[in-house]
């Protein structure tokens, strides 16, 4: 783990306002399972879960400890969707997988309300539904065509005029919007320690500090391994997403880790808050490097954006979020800006998760193209089922090779180059 993630997590607003995380032990010595988990972010968890729930005898190993990554430092909006229209899907996948993606993917939102109200998770939920605002025409016709799409797939998906996103935002900055009334926002540290607990709660047995650096699967049957003990196990499932490193062979290769930082201010009083997000949404909107923000239930704004390379250029881009919301609600120019923070999101080249068998009883998923909340919740499950023995082609998403991306080495460069282009086009589309 590298200095400046450690500095992301200790200035996070999310660490600061945590509750007690539940007692990980290292894991120590060898162990059996049905099931081990290889990473404790959203996927993993929600995978513990429900094996667990499912009588499962479960083994998780996470690196730090849960929710340590970005499932602990994202913004907490639930979107609840894949990121390719549900026309699109159906087009690729056909009607039978295309449609079962459709819906299961899109139930995302419903899937983490329900596991928080069923398992009592403290973590400030607001299904309030998911806000996208528009900051340009061909944003908005972009945002009208999604929600065409999923109104006709049944989803309670809404256009909003100027006048009614203004009011939702506080401010008069926008040309339009769409909600989906299936989404919301959460405090997303809270949410995966929840998760935790509920899974320990269910009989799951979670190991903080059990970095897994290798694995053998003999066909019969697969163990992992960690610096201090190991795991034999029936199957095993790779969550790791951005921060899968060298485990897995090339899996890291198929993910591109982006930057999203976020910078918030100490609670702010009754008369500056007010006005400010009316109904508690939290929005994103339609640049090209989104910008997404929110207050909390203890009366703090948020502000979170994509496209920082390296420190001092997350020090610039939290910075600039500062001047972005001070310009967007001016009664934030006042404003106490206590805590800065990032992390990494995996992005992938087709805008959807990958679901890979690395071998015959390990199976992996990961590439939330910053939908983690939601979309990793439900890889969880899918992943499962799998687990459970659902056969592949029954899977509510198709199981793929691993596809490393050409020149994954410099993708540092590439990204670089990429975000000073997206911030070009988004000064000049405004």
């Amino acid at each position: 783990m590298i200095e400046n993630e450690r500095a992301a997590l200790a200035d996070s607003l999310w660490t600061a306002t945590a509750h007690t995380a539940p007692d990980c032990p290292p894991l120590a010595g060898a162990t059996e399972a049905d099931v081990v988990i290889v990473g404790g972010g959203f996927t993993g968890l929600s995978a513990a879960l429900h094996l667990a729930e499912a009588g499962q005898q479960v083994v998780l190993l996470e690196a730090e400890t849960p929710g340590w990554g970005a499932s602990g430092r994202n913004g907490g909006q639930v979107n609840p969707a894949l990121k390719p229209d549900p026309d699109d899907l159906v087009a690729r996948f056909g009607a039978d997988l295309g449609r079962r993606m459709v819906a299961r993917w899109g139930d995302g939102g419903r899937l983490v309300f329900d596991l928080i109200a069923r398992h009592g998770i403290d973590c400030d939920a607001r299904p309030v539904g998911f806000l996208r605002t528009a900051t340009n025409t061909r944003g908005l016709a972009m945002l009208r065509e999604i929600a065409r799409q999923w109104r006709a797939h049944g989803a309670n998906y809404e256009d909003l005029d100027a006048a009614e996103t203004a009011r939702l935002v506080g401010a008069e900055a926008y040309l339009g919007a769409v909600i989906d009334r299936r989404g919301g926002n959460i405090h997303p540290l809270n949410y995966a320690l929840g998760l935790a607990q509920a899974a320990i709660h269910a009989g799951a047995d979670l190991h903080g500090h059990s970095r897994a650096i290798g694995f053998e699967d003999e066909g019969t049957g697969v163990t992992v391994r960690t610096a201090q003990g190991q795991v034999k196990t029936r199957r095993a499932l790779v969550c790791t997403n951005a921060y899968t490193g060298p485990f897995g062979g090339a899996l890291g290769c198929s993910v591109v880790p982006v930057t999203s930082v976020q910078v918030a201010t100490a609670p702010l009083s009754d008369n500056v808050i007010r006005g400010i997000l009316p109904e508690d949404h939290a929005p994103t909107d339609t640049r090209r490097l989104i910008q997404y923000y929110r207050k909390t239930a203890d009366g703090r704004f948020v502000m979170g954006g994509r496209g920082a390379r390296g420190e001092a250029g997350t020090r610039r881009r939290q910075q600039e979020l500062r001047q972005a919301a001070e310009a967007l609600f001016p009664q934030l120019r006042a404003a106490d800006w206590v805590h800065a923070w990032g992390g990494d999101v995996a992005m992938t080249v087709d805008s959807l998760p990958g679901l890979h068998r690395l071998s015959p009883n390990v199976m992996a998923g990961l590439g939330f193209n910053g939908r983690g909340v939601a979309n990793a919740t439900v890889m969880g499950t899918i992943l499962a089922d799998w687990a459970l023995g659902v056969p592949e082609d029954a899977l509510d998403f198709p199981v793929t090779p691993v596809r490393p991306i050409p020149f994954h080495s410099l993708r540092s460069a590439g990204v670089a180059l990429t975000i000073g282009a997206y911030r070009l086009l988004d000064r000049l589309n405004r």
